[in-house]
C-alpha cells in the first residue's frame, strides 16, 4: 500500500459558503470584469458589481416564488452566462442547484428531478420546455418551471418577481448557509445502471477552489482569462469556473463547439479547459490542413522536434540542435497553432480521460503545455494535477492542497480530503460501498511513485479476463486507439473469450480527407467501405500501434469496423463521452460474436 498527502493551502472556516464570493467581489472589486457576454457576435463587459445585481435580483424571485433553504432547483441548458448567474442566485436564496445535461431524454429528466425532489427547475428553450412537459406530470413536487430563453426570460421574470423582497432578506438567507450544507446535487454519467446524485457541500466546493488556485497560480487572477465551452453540468468545467471568478479571472461561455475556434479568436482566452478529444481534434485539424496544403512534412518534422523539444526538458534540457529547430519551428508553426487557440493561450487544462504522453508532449512543445488531472464528480473535480512547477508527463500530478491519495492492495486509487463528497442523495447502499473511513474508493486502478506523481492504469470494474486468464485494462489500448484521426471511439472486448478485440468506428470529419488521399468515391459511406482493404489497413496500423504497450496475450487480434459512429442519442456514450459499455455489447452484439467466430 502507498499513499501521499498535500497539506491543505488554506482551510474553509465552517460559516463561508460558495455564494460568499459574488459580494466579496462587488464590494472590494467592483471594476473588474467578471465576464464578457456575447450578444449578436460581440462580446460585452459584465463587471462583479453588475453580477452581483443580477444575482441578487434572480435570488429575491427565486426567494418570493418559495424556494426555501435546502431546495434543489434544476438548472437544463447550454453553457452560457446565464448558467453561471443562475446557479449563484439559487446559493444567495438557500436553495441547493442539480444540474441537467441539455441532451438529457425526458426519462433522465424526470429521473434527476423525481429523485432529487427539485421544488423548481430552469430550462433553456421551447424544446427543453416540451421535454419537461412530457414528465411533468409525475413530478408531483415540482412547482416551478422557468424558461431562461423566449418570450419571457427567466432571469427577467424572476427579477421582476421579486421586486418587492429586500436585500436584507436575500443576505440574510445566503449567510445562513453554512458550509456542511449541501451546494449541488451532480447525476453521475450513469456508465453502469441509474444515475447517482453526489451531495457536494460548499465546503468541498470552496476546498477545490482553493487547491485549484493553489496550483495555477500562473492561470487564475485578475488579467488573465478562461473560454467555457465544456458542459457546466460536468463538475470540471464548474470548478474550474468558480475558481476563476474567484480569483477574478474574466469568464466567456460558448456552446457550439461549432464556432470553437472562432470564438477563441475574438475572446483570445489566456487559458482553456477541455477533455482530451478537444486537444485531439486541434492537433488532428492542424495535421490535416497542412498535409492537404502539401505543408506536411513541415508540419511532421515540426510535431517531431516540439515532443523531443518537451521530452528534453524531463532530462536536462534540449541540446543546441534541438534549440535551433525548435526556434525555426516556432516562427513557422507553432504560432499558427497558438493562433488557433486565440493568441493568448499560455496554458490548458484536460481532464476526464488520459491524454496520451505524446499529445502531451507535442502540446508542450508548441508552448501551451496542458496540465492532465485526474478527478470524479465524488471528488468535486480535480482530486490531482500537473502544475507548472510539477508537471510529469504520463501521470495525472499529485493531489491537489488538502487531498491524500492511497493505492489499496488489489490496485485500487483511493481519495481523502475535503474535496471529497459525503455521500449519494437517497441511497445509503451506494454510499456504504464508496466510502470506508473517509476514503472514497474511485473503482479505478493506478500507481503512485516515489514523489507522490499518480498514473491512472484502468478501470477495476472493467478489466476483462480473457478465457486463458489474462486480465486486461482496456482504456490504456483504446486511448491510444483514438488518438489516430481517422479513429473516432474504440471499445476493446473480449471477457471469458479465447483473445482481445475491439470495436472501432470511424470519424465522421476526417473520412471525407481519407477517401480523398485515397482515391475512394466521394460518396461512399463507412458501411459501404467496411471492408475495403486500404481502410481495414489504416485501422490495422492503429492497433499495431496501440499493441505496442501491451504484452501478446494482452495485444488486440481482430477488430471490426461498425457503420455508425457511438452516441448519446442511441444511449452508448455520456454527455462527457465516457462510453457505455453495458450498452454498446447489447446493440453490437453480432458484431462482437462474428469477431471470435470461425
Amino acid at each position: 500500500m502507498r499513499e501521499y498527502s498535500a497539506p491543505a493551502s488554506r482551510t474553509v472556516a465552517d460559516d463561508e459558503n460558495a455564494s460568499d464570493v459574488v459580494w466579496a467581489n462587488a464590494e472590494r472589486f467592483g471594476d473588474t470584469v467578471s465576464f464578457r457576454r456575447q450578444v449578436d457576435g460581440s462580446w460585452h463587459d459584465v463587471t462583479a458589481r453588475e453580477f452581483a445585481a443580477e444575482a441578487l435580483a434572480v435570488a429575491k424571485g427565486l426567494i418570493k416564488a418559495g424556494i426555501k433553504q435546502g431546495d434543489r432547483v434544476g438548472l437544463m441548458s447550454k453553457t452560457r452566462y446565464e448558467w453561471t448567474l443562475i446557479d449563484f442566485a439559487i446559493w444567495a436564496a438557500g436553495g441547493v442547484t442539480v444540474p441537467i445535461y441539455e441532451t438529457s431524454s425526458a426519462e433522465q429528466v424526470h429521473w434527476i428531478l423525481s429523485d432529487s425532489g427539485a421544488k423548481g427547475v430552469f430550462v433553456e428553450t421551447a424544446q427543453h420546455s416540451t421535454t419537461l412537459g412530457e414528465v411533468r406530470g409525475r413530478l408531483p413536487e415540482l412547482d416551478h418551471a422557468w424558461q431562461i430563453e423566449g418570450d419571457q426570460p427567466a432571469v427577467e421574470e424572476l427579477g421582476a418577481l421579486g421586486a418587492d423582497v429586500s436585500d436584507d432578506d436575500v443576505h440574510t438567507r445566503r449567510r445562513s448557509v453554512r458550509a456542511d450544507d449541501i451546494a449541488t446535487i451532480v447525476y453521475t454519467s450513469g456508465t453502469t445502471g441509474r444515475p447517482k446524485g453526489v451531495t457536494l457541500t460548499h465546503r468541498n466546493l470552496l476546498a477545490e477552489v482553493r487547491a485549484d488556485i493553489a496550483a495555477f497560480p500562473q492561470l487564475m487572477g485578475a488579467g488573465n482569462s478562461l473560454l467555457l465551452f465544456l458542459p457546466l453540468a460536468h463538475i470540471l468545467a464548474r470548478a474550474i469556473a468558480l475558481t476563476a471568478f474567484t480569483s477574478r479571472a474574466t469568464l466567456g461561455h460558448t456552446a457550439d463547439i461549432k464556432d470553437l475556434v472562432a470564438d477563441l479568436g475574438t475572446f483570445r482566452p489566456t487559458f482553456v479547459v477541455a477533455v482530451p478529444r478537444v486537444f485531439e481534434k486541434v492537433y488532428n485539424g492542424a495535421k490535416l490542413k497542412a498535409h492537404s496544403e502539401g505543408k506536411g512534412k513541415i508540419f511532421d518534422a515540426a510535431e517531431a522536434t516540439a515532443v523531443a523539444y518537451s521530452e528534453a526538458r524531463d532530462a536536462g534540457g534540449a541540446g543546441l540542435g534541438v534549440k535551433l529547430k525548435h526556434a525555426v519551428f516556432d516562427k513557422l508553426v507553432y504560432t499558427k497553432l497558438r493562433a488557433a487557440l486565440g493568441g493568448r493561450c499560455i496554458a490548458a487544462v484536460s481532464g476526464g480521460a488520459p491524454l496520451g504522453a505524446r499529445l502531451a508532449h507535442f502540446f508542450r512543445g508548441i508552448g501551451v503545455p496542458v496540465f492532465e488531472g485526474y478527478g470524479l464528480t465524488e471528488t468535486s473535480a480535480a482530486a490531482n494535477v500537473n502544475t507548472e512547477d510539477a508537471f510529469k508527463v504520463g501521470t495525472v500530478g499529485r493531489p491537489v492542497a488538502g487531498t491524500s491519495v492511497r493505492i489499496a492492495d488489489d490496485g485500487e486509487v483511493l481519495l481523502k480530503g475535503d474535496v471529497v463528497f459525503g455521500s449519494y442523495w437517497n441511497n445509503e447502499q451506494a454510499t456504504a460501498e464508496s466510502l470506508e473511513d473517509g476514503w472514497f474508493h474511485t473503482g479505478d486502478l493506478g500507481e503512485l511513485d516515489d514523489e507522490g506523481f499518480l498514473k491512472i492504469t484502468g478501470r477495476k470494474k472493467e478489466i476483462i479476463v480473457t478465457a486463458g486468464g489474462k486480465n486486461v485494462a482496456p482504456s490504456g489500448l483504446e486511448d491510444t486507439l483514438k488518438a489516430n484521426p481517422l479513429i473516432s471511439q474504440a471499445m476493446v472486448v473480449g471477457d471469458q473469450r479465447p483473445f482481445i478485440g475491439v470495436l472501432v468506428t470511424i470519424d465522421e470529419e476526417f473520412f471525407p480527407t481519407w477517401k480523398s488521399q485515397n482515391g475512394k468515391p466521394e460518396g461512399a459511406s463507412v458501411s459501404d467501405l467496411a471492408e475495403d482493404p486500404d481502410l481495414k489497413a489504416a485501422v490495422q496500423a492503429a492497433v499495431d500501434e496501440a499493441n505496442k504497450l501491451v504484452s501478446h496475450a494482452e495485444s488486440i487480434k481482430k477488430f471490426t469496423i461498425l457503420p455508425n459512429d457511438f452516441t448519446e442519442e442511441g444511449g452508448e456514450i455520456t454527455p462527457s463521452l465516457k462510453l457505455k459499455r453495458n450498452v454498446v455489447s447489447k446493440n453490437y452484439a453480432t458484431a462482437i460474436d462474428s469477431l471470435y467466430a470461425k
